[in-house]
């Protein structure tokens, strides 16, 4: 059975704290891929003078063509990140038995909890590769989700740094695209809130290794790509290449990890929220190049996504009118639309609910006029 984690399990010590054992990236891989040319917003220059503004030119593109680009200098230390990482390791090494303790509920359209990789791809005999645990934000509304011992354990250090990915860097990059957009700048920033209810989490995830022939089958059975649920999409950098995007012109080109970087992308509600302007861009995991087939993948990422206090309803964007997105209808304080909440809950109820992963090529998704495709060529 492939592993499931990159080094052997720790032993519990005699005070019965779980032993957390330090994790570091793998090599780089020294294959010659082709990787997409992404821009790199360096956030340390966010509070300088005419700095919000300047690096809102350079996010210009990024949100509204290419969908991806990479944070620098984001003001968390990259021990602390290292931590995260090994906490996702440490968890992964666990029982099956510990893992289920918690389950994300799914049938609810709930992904907090273990997602264990129990389903089969179609009727290639393959099971998916990929296991998560996904941690909430760390308030009053969520204080009674249950929690495995690992994560418990580890509580204060999660909490925080739970707290500081979403205010150093999704607020920040809320606040660029909202100067984009000539909104007022904490408009994104306050749909997102982090102290309202929403279905933001920490993830921590982790590709199996899969032998060639497991990868081959998986991936002929579909080739195309998704998009993500929700607003924003953090990835810390971790080595191993596998992530692609499908670029403006159609073509598929790898995501480049940047040491000490953040991987950013859009995702559907952001593009809901400004009537296809902000793309949330097609991408999708590959076989890692044959120097890292055989390490797993661990990944450690943060999610944004509206909530309860968020309709879904077109962002009263000055430069979103001029350019003609917005309808009259768009411009009814009446209009009738799901919140932030109701439609990621009915799109992950969608997607994770079943047991067999079924071909969905030119099949969509729709809940309450909000309508995205299923699968991406």
């Amino acid at each position: 059975m492939a592993p499931s984690a990159t080094e052997p399990a720790s032993q519990p010590a005699s005070t019965n704290r779980l032993l957390v054992k330090p994790w570091s990236r793998p090599a780089p891989t020294k294959e010659d891929l082709d990787w997409a040319p992404l821009v790199k917003i360096d956030l340390s220059r966010f509070d300088e003078p005419g700095g919000k503004q300047e690096l809102a030119k350079q996010l210009y593109d990024a949100v509204t063509r290419v969908g991806f680009w990479v944070v620098v200098n984001s003001g968390i230390d990259d021990e602390r990140v290292l931590k995260q990482f090994t906490i996702g390791n440490t968890f992964f090494k666990e029982s099956l038995e510990e893992k289920r303790t918690n389950p994300c509920h799914f049938e609810k359209g709930e992904y907090f909890g273990y997602r264990e990789n129990s389903r089969w791809i179609g009727d290639t005999g393959v099971k998916e590769n990929i296991e998560m645990l996904n941690i909430p934000k760390a308030i009053p509304q969520l204080a009674k989700e249950p929690l495995h011992s690992i994560a418990r354990e580890n509580y204060d250090e999660i909490a925080a740094f739970h707290r500081d990915v979403w205010e150093k860097v999704a607020r920040k990059l809320f606040v660029l695209i909202a100067l984009i957009l000539e909104l007022p700048e904490n408009y994104l920033a306050d749909a997102h809130a982090y102290n309202q209810l929403s279905d933001d989490h920490l993830r921590y995830m982790i590709y199996n290794v899969r032998t060639q022939k497991e990868w081959d089958l998986a991936q002929a059975y579909s080739k195309g790509g998704h998009t993500d649920f929700g607003s924003l999409t953090l990835l810390f950098s971790q080595h191993v290449a596998g992530l692609q995007i499908r670029t403006p012109e159609g073509q598929w080109k790898y995501v480049k990890p940047v040491e000490g970087g953040i991987t950013c992308n859009a995702a559907d509600t952001l593009t809901f929220l400004t009537k296809g302007f902000v793309k949330s861009t097609v991408h999708r995991v590959v076989t890692p190049p044959a120097d890292q087939i055989n390490i797993p993948r661990l990944g450690l990422l943060y999610f944004s996504r509206p909530g309860d206090h968020t309709p879904m309803k077109a962002a009263p964007s000055p430069l979103l009118d001029r350019l003609g997105l917005l309808t009259e209808e768009d411009k009814d304080p009446n209009q009738k639309v799901p919140n932030g909440t109701e439609y990621v809950r009915a799109r992950v109820k969608d997607v994770h609910h079943k047991t067999v992963l079924d071909k969905r090529e030119g099949t969509s998704f729709e809940f309450n006029g909000l309508k995205v495709q299923n699968y991406y060529n």
